[in-house]
Order: structure tokens, then C-alpha cells, then sequence
């Protein structure tokens, strides 16, 4: 079963940094667009990046543009989310996707989902 794991969400302070990542046991990988998302608590869930197929193309949401990096590295078939300085609104649980099309910010657009991995920010 292809599966998406994400890791590294914990506690942080405000203004501190963490890095999410996401191995893909599929075959696909490489060619697939891949995505973060999160919900917070009683909202939602958002786009927060994605990445194309080569790592050569990126978009973000607005919220997070010049504080987050998405990544990915394709022989290791891992996406990775860099977050720096975070804010407590950053809290939630964030979620890996994968997609077919070459990038995209629509949930719509993914058909395969991690499990989530909650990241929290005190003030």
C-alpha cells in the first residue's frame, strides 16, 4: 500500500523553526506534484505549498511566503516543508499530498494523503 508518512511536527516558541518531512513509498514519486496542507482546530483545511515533479517550481500561500521552504529530494522520494519563524496561527496538524498534475494548490487536485503531524506554536 503506498503510503505517506510526514515527521518532525512538535512544540515550538514563537519565532522558532521546524522542519516537516514526508517519505513516499510509492513508485511514483518523481513524477508526482507534492503538497503540504493544514487544518487548524474548528477551520478548515488549507493550501500551504506545493512543489512540481522536478523541484524546479513552487507556490505558496500567502500566509506563509518568505517563511516556509518546500523541498524535495527524489532519490530519497521525500518532500520536506521548512518553517521559520513561526506564529502561534501557524498551529496545526499538516499533512503531506501527493498529486498527478505537476503543481497544484487545490486539494482537489490530490489524491493521496498522510496521516498529519501536529505542529504547535506558543506565544
Amino acid at each position: 500500500q503506498v503510503q505517506l508518512v510526514e515527521s518532525g511536527g512538535g512544540l515550538v516558541q514563537a519565532g522558532g523553526s521546524l522542519r516537516l518531512s514526508c517519505v513516499d513509498s510509492g513508485r511514483t514519486f518523481s513524477r508526482n506534484g507534492m503538497g503540504w496542507f493544514r487544518q487548524a482546530p474548528g477551520r478548515e483545511r488549507e493550501f500551504v505549498a506545493a512543489i512540481g515533479w522536478s523541484g524546479g517550481t513552487t507556490t505558496y500561500a500567502t500566509s506563509v511566503r518568505g517563511r516556509f521552504t518546500i523541498a524535495r529530494d527524489n532519490a530519497k522520494n521525500t518532500v520536506t516543508l521548512q518553517m521559520n519563524g513561526l506564529k502561534p496561527g501557524d498551529t496545526a496538524v499538516y499533512y503531506c499530498a501527493g498529486t498527478g498534475y505537476s503543481l497544484s494548490g487545490r486539494q482537489g487536485d490530490y489524491g493521496r494523503w498522510g496521516q498529519g503531524t501536529q505542529v504547535t506554536v506558543s506565544s
